[in-house]
């Protein structure tokens, strides 16, 4: 009897872009990483229809698939502490600091390493558009993803260190010390001088020092584009961060580096 093959898919879905990625676990190894980045930010029915164009049009998205993660990366997020909580107030949490509508659909994750809770704001088309289309599936919030990932594999350093995990005009701030979450926000970007500006003034707010500060890069940046180097100019202790995993690839394109598939990557964990 032929052994059942075992392969998950993980979409990343973004108002700027789309991500995809096939991992056959019989196999350990990364079939198809797509990414797919829009020049603005798109609507969610202009979204729904990317992701729709693309699954259809590929026979990658054809096969069985084990699990199916949607990934919602956007701003419409908020963490609170899980003592805190209540399910019956979550437009509450999110209304002082995200723009939500009336008829907005709300869920949450729960994030049991530091016993918090993540409100967020996913698209009901496309959960309902990849239900019809694959069945049962999990849907979370980027950043749950990016927050468990650092906490569950703490650095060794004993001082605060910040993890910035960047997208195509937007990117993730996260402070840490250890496995204990000190700070967490996102920030839009349109030009290296915002970029740098959002840094620079969470770095202050924290009141820590650029001179003796640890950043760890995830995402879209290379050390030989614009970004790094005016990040590099301030802060001189600046690392890349990659996915703990040891996947094969067996796609046509390699990756630029794991840094820069972090969040996609880690969510097969």
């Amino acid at each position: 009897m032929k052994p059942t093959t075992i392969k998950d898919l993980s979409i990343q879905i973004r108002l700027s872009g789309l991500s995809f990625c096939i991992l056959n676990r019989s196999t350990n190894t990364i079939e198809r990483l797509q990414h797919i980045q829009n020049e603005k930010k798109n609507t969610p029915f202009e979204v729904l229809n990317q992701v729709k164009t693309i699954i259809e049009s590929n026979a990658d998205f054809n096969q069985v698939f084990d699990s199916v993660l949607c990934i919602y990366q956007n701003e419409l997020s908020t963490l609170v502490p899980k003592s805190l909580f209540n399910e019956n107030h979550l437009a509450d949490y999110l209304k002082f600091n995200a723009k939500i509508l009336m008829n907005d659909f709300i869920d949450y994750d729960t994030i049991s390493i530091n016993d918090s809770v993540n409100v967020y704001v996913p698209l009901v088309n496309v959960n309902n558009y990849l239900f019809d289309r694959f069945g049962s599936f999990i849907y979370k919030h980027a950043s749950t993803i990016l927050i468990e990932s650092i906490l569950q594999n703490p650095s060794k350093q004993k001082n605060i260190e910040l993890f910035v995990n960047v997208g195509n005009l937007h990117f993730e701030v996260i402070a840490a010390k250890g496995n204990e979450l000190i700070f967490y926000n996102t920030f839009d970007y349109n030009t290296k001088e915002d970029f740098i500006y959002y840094i620079l003034f969470s770095i202050e707010q924290l009141k820590l020092n650029p001179e003796t500060l640890k950043i760890n890069l995830s995402g879209q940046i290379d050390k030989d584009d614009d970004l790094f180097n005016i990040l590099y100019k301030y802060v001189r202790f600046v690392d890349f961060l990659e996915p703990i995993c040891n996947y094969q690839f067996n796609i046509k394109k390699q990756p630029k580096g794991k840094h820069y598939n972090f969040i996609l990557i880690n969510s097969f964990n």
